[in-house]
């Protein structure tokens, strides 16, 4: 009896047990498909509410956010700086590195299309911009705050032009440059500051050394701001409808190849947009500097210069540019100008051949007829003659084997008549000739399509050459050709003999420190051409000319 009970206890409790289950079960199932549709409810709310917002947020960039600063390669000049070769190597990847990201933002434009853009026969053809500027940026400005009203952004100023892009571009350390547009505020002295004043623009401040070397040390550093308000910028003193650029001329200003490679081409891919219409705030101002290349600065601005370190007037422009550079050593890449010149080494030398009134524009062709004689022109050769290091030792032998392959050859040092005069005597050449140095520079006055023949003093350094002048005068539309001095035509073979490691093996002297190179290779060599092994190049420039 007492079994059958506990029996029929057992069978009620697995009763209610399974009922309680049952109903859990349900309870369950119901709470999981309401958090599911709450769930899926939210989630296509805020996806909606996301896409809103990224339609709403993308046309108002913060037109101040920063930039974190990259390092690029500088490669300084053999005779003024020295550094390692680890510091070389190390600078070179990280230029490698930034000079492969921009090819990839320009991998639209096909290598037949640079081909043709290049081609000397193209870029002789190609004539200087002489757009307005004036109209051109008030046509941007009106197209940007047309875009700004459409997307429901900004207000009505053209201080909405500075919110496309950051106001300071320091992704490239050699070339960090601001670009502030609308109301800007220059103000001078030992404390130099550029303000832009700017409702959009969030209270930022950068220090700018507006040089193009930005490592070098001595450099001064002029302010760069963005405020919000007027109350918080200098009031102006003055006020010019017209650009400005803020640029130094510190550094290595006086070597003559730096003057062009980090002055006076940066200052071409800055300025000539704006074709004259520019005003120049100079922070250490060399007036004999700027003396010696009037023509080029008078070219570049037809307006007064300002010491903008002894400047005490507040001066209000429409748009200021702080520092200038240059992608790449003496010469222009059009592909890395972020200016939206466009513009090409072609160009520099047919602005230069403007500023000079330089009348040549071409080299001779082979075979030419004098105009008055009826005799046939011989093409002319400069050898450029240095008398420090590096010399030619057998000058005699080098003129006598160049005029025997057909030139008429002049032999140049330092120049002697003004500068000016200059100019016009190098452009009057076909072909230059000259051992790796600053002379070289004056390839620039050459006409285009004119010869460049470089000797390379022996110890490798072909690779530096190549940078410094062998693809620059490329870039110019010049024919370039490359002598490099084996050891025996070196002055170093008799110093230190075959074996010695300074002849038998330069990678190991180049490894042991930038120093080395430039003491022994570039300070303390001359040499002696071999006119037979050297003739193949004369008689190569000769052909270029046909």
């Amino acid at each position: 009896m007492k079994m059958v009970r506990a029996e029929a206890k057992a069978a009620r409790n697995a009763n209610r047990s399974s009922a309680w289950k049952s109903n859990y079960v349900a309870y369950g199932l119901l709470l999981g498909s309401v958090f599911v549709l709450f769930y899926l409810m939210v989630s296509t709310q805020f996806s909606y509410s996301q896409k809103a917002l990224l339609e709403l947020d993308r046309p108002t960039v913060d037109s101040a956010e920063t930039i974190l600063p990259k390092h690029g390669r500088n490669h300084p000049r053999q005779e003024d700086v020295i550094r390692t070769m680890e510091d070389f190597n190390r600078e070179e990847e990280v230029a490698k590195a930034h000079t492969e990201q921009r090819h990839q933002e320009k991998q639209g434009e096909s290598e037949q299309q640079w081909a043709q853009k290049n081609s000397i026969e193209e870029q002789s053809g190609h004539e200087m911009k002489s757009d307005n500027w004036e109209e051109k940026h008030q046509s941007e400005k009106e197209e940007s705050l047309e875009e700004s009203k459409q997307f429901g952004g900004g207000t009505d100023d053209y201080n909405n032009v500075a919110d496309a892009k950051p106001i300071c571009d320091t992704s490239f350390g050699k070339y960090d440059v601001c670009e502030l547009d609308g109301d800007t505020r220059a103000r001078g002295g030992p404390g130099a500051t550029v303000t832009l004043v700017s409702p959009r623009a969030p209270p930022k401040e950068w220090a700018i050394k507006p040089y193009s070397r930005k490592y070098l040390d001595g450099l001064k550093a002029v302010t760069v701001k963005s405020v919000p308000n007027p109350e918080n910028a200098p009031q102006c003193t003055t006020r010019l409808n017209i650009p400005a650029m803020v640029i130094e001329l510190g550094g290595l200003t006086g070597n003559y190849w730096h003057d062009f490679t980090d002055v006076l081409v940066p200052l071409f891919i800055g300025a000539r947009r704006f074709n004259g219409e520019v005003q120049l705030l100079v922070v250490n101002l060399l007036p004999f500097w700027v003396d010696r290349y009037k023509k080029i600065f008078g070219k570049i601005s037809r307006h007064e210069i300002v010491d903008f370190e002894n400047d005490d007037v507040v001066r209000c422009y429409p748009h200021v540019v702080v520092g200038y550079g240059s992608r790449k050593e003496f010469t222009i890449d059009p592909s890395l100008d972020e200016t939206g010149g466009g513009y090409t080494m072609v160009d520099f030398t047919k602005f230069l051949r403007s500023a000079y009134s330089l009348p040549r524009h071409r080299p001779i062709k082979l075979g030419e007829v004098r105009p008055a004689g009826g005799r046939r022109r011989r093409p002319r050769m400069i050898i450029l003659e240095r008398t420090n290091s590096r010399k030619i030792l057998n000058l005699a032998e080098v003129i006598a084997a160049a005029e025997a392959v057909g030139f008429k050859v002049i032999v140049a040092g330092r120049p002697r008549a003004s500068y000016d005069a200059f100019t016009r005597e190098m452009n009057s050449f076909d072909v230059m000739v000259g051992v790796h140095g600053a002379g070289l520079t004056n390839c620039v006055f050459l006409p285009t399509g004119a010869v460049l023949l470089q000797i390379v003093p022996y110890g490798r350094l072909e690779e530096i050459a190549r940078t410094d002048f062998g693809n620059p005068a490329r870039d110019m539309g010049l024919r370039y050709i490359e002598y490099s001095v084996a050891a025996e035509e070196s002055s170093l073979m008799n110093v230190f003999g075959k074996e010695h490691p300074i002849i038998k093996d330069p990678a190991a002297v180049h490894m042991s420190g930038w120093g080395n190179v430039a003491e022994w290779y570039l300070a303390k060599q001359d040499v002696r051409i071999n006119v037979e092994r050297f003739k193949p190049s004369l008689m190569q420039a000769l052909k270029q000319l046909q």
